[in-house]
């Protein structure tokens, strides 16, 4: 069976804390921000931590578990 390639896409939205966190950018950035409070654009800047169930979904895709 050939070897199986890790998913371009999670190597690209994610990355991993020296603890073996998952780090995401936060949605909603990508347009229409007129719309959308202040408190809402200061709290999607930079990156945060993903909830540890959501990251186990990711961690399957990464590491193939």
């Amino acid at each position: 069976m050939p070897k199986l390639k890790t998913k371009s896409s999670v190597k690209k939205r994610f990355r991993f804390t020296a603890t073996g966190k998952v780090k995401m950018t936060p949605s909603g950035k990508r347009h229409g921000m007129r719309k959308r409070p202040n408190d809402m654009l200061r709290d999607t800047r930079g990156m945060e931590i993903m909830h540890p169930s959501d990251a186990k979904k990711v961690c399957q895709q990464y590491f193939h578990v």
